[in-house]
């Protein structure tokens, strides 16, 4: 039975289901990985504008590339504590999202992942990311500090490229690369603190 006020609702992965419900609230279920999708290939695609609450359950293990590609209504975000992996260009173009919080269960945040959240204003990253790949953050221009754990190890090329807010960054112990650009045209950049490992 689906919830009162069900807009539309099917399958996306082996053995995870998604609702989409009249107040814009969109929950992905069940246990395991999520699909990956194409550009414009999610089946809530045609539904993103509507979409403005996202909750991930505590079981599902990975968030599907283009998975919430341009939900530009898009506000809050619940990732659950099983997530290990963000997927490319999972939340590219969510302009209105104004904050993420990124579980300790997360190890990888794809390429492009948040490319051009342009109201994010806080990340948080948990202990135990160990990749932030190229662009993930980048054009984030309402971005204005960045912690990066000690578990992370490498920054890729153009993580924070055109982070145009962003006036302080912190990189933890573990970090042994930080990729070509990866602060390009950050313009604002007045605090750098480097690790002693890269």
């Amino acid at each position: 039975k689906q919830p009162e006020g069900t807009i539309a609702n099917g399958a996306c992965g082996d053995n995870l289901t998604w609702v989409l419900t009249k107040d814009g609230t969109l929950t992905i279920s069940g246990e395991g990985a999520m699909e990956d999708y194409e550009w414009e290939g999610a089946p809530w695609y045609s539904y993103r504008n509507t979409i403005t609450t996202l909750v991930i359950g505590n079981n599902v293990t990975s968030i599907g590339a283009y998975a919430f590609y341009y939900c530009e209504s898009l506000t809050s975000v619940t990732i659950g504590n099983s997530v290990t992996t963000i997927g490319d260009e999972a939340f590219s173009n969510c302009y209105s999202l104004p904050s993420v919080m990124i579980g300790d269960s997360v190890t990888t945040i794809g390429a492009s992942a948040f490319y051009s959240c342009e109201s994010l204003t806080s990340v948080t990253i948990g202990d135990s990311v160990t990749t932030i790949d190229e662009y993930a953050f980048s054009c984030c221009n309402s971005l204005t500090s960045v912690t990066i754990p000690d578990s992370v190890t490498t920054i890729g090329n153009g993580a924070f490229y055109y982070c145009e807010g962003l006036t302080s960054v912190t990189i933890g112990n573990s970090v042994t690369t930080i990729g070509e650009s990866a602060f390009y045209f950050c313009s604002k950049l007045t605090g750098v603190t480097i690790g002693n490992s890269v």
